[in-house]
C-alpha cells in the first residue's frame, strides 16, 4: 500500500504565498509516500498536529480484523525544525503512538510494558532503521465490563508512546518498523507466514 504524500506546518498567513518546504523534509515526505506495507495494515495520511515544529506531516495506521474490529491503530508523525532541536539532537525527529486489544493472559505479564517497549526498539533494529536519542512510554490497562455491556469480561489494552530522531530523511525503515510493531500487537503472524487455524 503506498502513501500519498501531504504535507502541513504552521507556514506564513494563509494570504501570503507559501514558502517551499526544505529539502531534508521534502525527500522525507516523499520516502514515507512510496513506502509500500504489507496488506493487512492499511496506512492514509492524517492532519498533523500544528505548532510543534514548524514543518510536520503525519499517517494513521490500522489493523482491522475479518469483522471489521480495530486489531491495532496508531499514528506516526513527522516533525522536521530546519535549525534544530537540542533534546531532538537532530532536525528529524518521529512520534509514534500505537494502541492494541490484547490477548487475556497476555495482558497479566507483568513484564508486558518491557516486552511492548522491545516490539519498538527491535522493530527498529531488524529494519536497520538509523535513529538516536529514543524515548517514550508503555501503558497496560485492564478493564472489566459488567452488565449488559458487550463483549468479554476482561479486556487488557497496551499503548505505546515514543518519539525517535531520524539519522536520514529516508524513512521507508522507520515506517516499515512501525508497522511490525502494530502487527506484533495485533498478533499477527510474520509477513508470509500462515498462522494454523486451531484444529
Amino acid at each position: 500500500m503506498t502513501v500519498s504524500p501531504v504535507t502541513d506546518g504552521d507556514g506564513p498567513p494563509p494570504d501570503a504565498p507559501a514558502a517551499p518546504p526544505p529539502e531534508i523534509f521534502r525527500v522525507a515526505v516523499e520516502s514515507l509516500g512510496r513506502t509500500r506495507v504489507r496488506a493487512e495494515v492499511r496506512v492514509e495520511p492524517l492532519r498533523p498536529p500544528q505548532r510543534l515544529a514548524p514543518f510536520s506531516y503525519a499517517v494513521s495506521a490500522e489493523i482491522l480484523d475479518v469483522d471489521g474490529r480495530d486489531l491495532a491503530t496508531g499514528r506516526l508523525v513527522l516533525l522536521h525544525d530546519p535549525d534544530g532541536h537540542e533534546a531532538w539532537d537532530g532536525v528529524l525527529r518521529l512520534v509514534a503512538y500505537a494502541s492494541a486489544e490484547l490477548d487475556e493472559q497476555m495482558g497479566i505479564d507483568p513484564m508486558l510494558p518491557a516486552v511492548g517497549w522491545s516490539w519498538l526498539t527491535d522493530a527498529l533494529d531488524e529494519r536497520e532503521a538509523a535513529y538516536r536519542a529514543v524515548g517514550g512510554t508503555v501503558t497496560q490497562t485492564t478493564s472489566t465490563r459488567f452488565g449488559d455491556l458487550h463483549g468479554p469480561r476482561t479486556a487488557v489494552s497496551i499503548e505505546l508512546r515514543a518519539s525517535w530522531t531520524a539519522d536520514t530523511a529516508e524513512l521507508a525503515p522507520h515506517l516499515l518498523a512501525f508497522v511490525d510493531l502494530l502487527c506484533t500487537a495485533a498478533g499477527l503472524p510474520p509477513e508470509g507466514v500462515t498462522a494454523l487455524s486451531p484444529s
